[in-house]
């Protein structure tokens, strides 16, 4: 099932014996396009401290109740290697909440990886400890983060560039809610296209310009205006999509 990360944001999550806390933001690989972490606002339980969960360890979500199964006791996330603050999350510090837990890194298939995106980036900062608004990080190497973990909230509105001009910008992403990985890009299309919304495969993305907040895809404008129309998760379905992916020339995720 495909969600809109957004709606995702805020909800509750429920370990085997309470409440845990609520999502704040999401961390995403932009090699894999996978999300890593989740992060969790634990509020008056864990007060001034943030939690990073797997998404290996999240059940499936109740839309009704806006809550998050997680297969932890709540003693276990409590005594959880602490993350610091204002840092960006290094790859030690993925290892060693991996091992803590016993999660597999490298839970999730990928219909990217490094070969298909390869993404050149040019002098990307450490925003996603900023956007997360947490130091996280090892305290012994405060200043190796991982170049490829993202924050969904810091990406959102970032520009969205054709080939031959603006398209619009970031409104949201579509994830698949078994693999947790990112399917498509929302771009609203603001003053170019009116009240349009378009779907975007990672497929397309050439390049993520941190310095400017804009994402390059290698498509036209007039590819995106001839596309299959889309207005709603509601409308979309496997034919949907399967036309969305001859349009573009896209690999299909699965057919």
């Amino acid at each position: 099932m495909l969600l809109v990360v957004s709606t995702l944001k805020d909800y509750t999550l429920v370990a085997n014996d309470g409440v845990v806390g609520t999502i704040s933001d999401f961390l995403f690989d932009d090699e894999t396009w996978k999300i890593r972490w989740l992060v969790v606002d634990t509020g008056t339980w864990l007060p001034g401290r943030k939690v990073l969960l797997h998404p290996s360890a999240i059940g499936q979500a109740d839309v009704q109740r806006h809550e998050l199964p997680v297969t932890l006791m709540k003693a276990q996330v409590e005594e959880s290697p602490t993350v610091g603050r204002n840092q960006p999350l290094s790859q030690q510090v993925e290892a060693h909440l991996c091992d803590y837990y016993g999660w597999d890194r490298d839970w999730g298939s990928s219909f990217f990886g490094t070969p298909a995106i390869a993404l050149p980036l040019a002098a990307a900062p450490d925003f996603s400890a900023a956007a997360v608004g947490d130091v996280i990080g090892a305290p012994d190497h405060p200043d190796k983060g991982d170049s490829h973990l993202h924050s969904i909230a810091a990406v959102t509105d970032y520009h969205i560039r054709g080939i031959d001009g603006e398209i619009g910008h970031v409104e949201n992403f579509l994830i698949d809610s078994a693999s947790w990985g990112i399917r498509y890009i929302i771009v609203d299309t603001e003053n170019w296209w009116p009240g349009k919304h378009v779907l975007v495969s990672p497929y397309a993305v050439q390049e993520i310009r941190w310095s400017d907040r804009q994402v390059r895809l290698d498509v036209t404008r007039t590819k995106v205006k001839s596309s299959p129309p889309w207005d709603s998760i509601r409308m979309f379905d496997r034919a949907y999509e399967k036309r969305l992916h001859i349009h573009y020339g896209w690999l299909g995720y699965g057919f």
